[in-house]
């Protein structure tokens, strides 16, 4: 597979073109960002981490059904992917009271919920990832209603998926964020899938396992993505 031009560099991650027009690499950087792009940093080896950890999720979710982008692992920082169109939409999970959340609402990180919350943002970083509906994103055509609907019921099942399956590897799964695209007309699961993008704790001690380490300067980031992969590998 011949790596072409350059298409899109975001803040974790570089999408390259290839010699087939179905198929995109996906190169994952060390560069971290938080609050929006508000604070940046580097986070040493965290490219080679969330490479690794999304390959082994997204493989774990299509074994159980989830149609993901993910093709194959090709080095420590890349993966070739389906060449899905992003459709401008973040899809939040929230088991837990945590982040943004807890601050909106103001309630207490860690507060149990009566069930699981869903949310959507525009995916628009100059305008700060804004909360968004469903009335916001047909209005905006965003996503059909047919495309939405199979986002939520996709997201539902992979959450209960994603909790038992970190439960296993002895950590709480509080918050994540998803993102969809098109590929072939059909809405399939893209991105990554990472302490990058997850809100993770250790189920017995609490402990932050994800980029809140980053976020809060709470120390051991490097140390932690490590110890996430290789629970995660077991």
């Amino acid at each position: 597979m011949k790596k072409l031009d350059m298409i899109y560099e975001g803040k974790a991650k570089k999408v390259f073109k290839t010699d087939d027009d179905q198929k995109y690499i996906v190169d994952y950087k060390d560069d971290a960002t938080a609050f929006n792009g508000v604070k940046k940093g580097t986070i040493v080896g965290k490219g080679v981490v969330n490479n690794k950890m999304s390959a082994t999720m997204f493989l774990m979710l299509e074994e159980k059904g989830i149609k993901t982008h993910f093709l194959e692992l090709l080095s420590d920082r890349e993966s070739l992917v389906r060449a899905v169109q992003i459709l401008p939409i973040e899809v939040i999970v929230r088991n837990l009271v945590a982040g943004s959340f807890a601050k909106r609402m103001g309630l207490e990180e860690g507060t149990e919920i009566k069930e699981t919350i869903l949310e959507f943002c525009y995916k628009n970083d100059e305008l700060g990832d804004p909360l968004i509906n469903d009335y916001h994103i047909y209005a905006l055509d965003l996503a059909s209603r047919e495309q939405l609907e199979k986002i939520k019921t996709d997201t539902f099942k992979i959450n209960e998926i994603m909790k038992g399956y970190f439960m296993n590897k002895g950590i709480r799964l509080v918050d994540f964020k998803l993102e969809f695209g098109l590929y072939n007309g059909e809405v399939i699961l893209a991105d990554e899938i990472s302490p990058d993008t997850c809100r993770l704790w250790d189920i017995e001690t609490n402990k932050k396992l994800d980029k809140d380490r980053f976020r809060k300067d709470l120390g051991q980031v490097e140390e932690t993505y490590q110890e996430v992969l290789k629970r995660i590998q077991g």
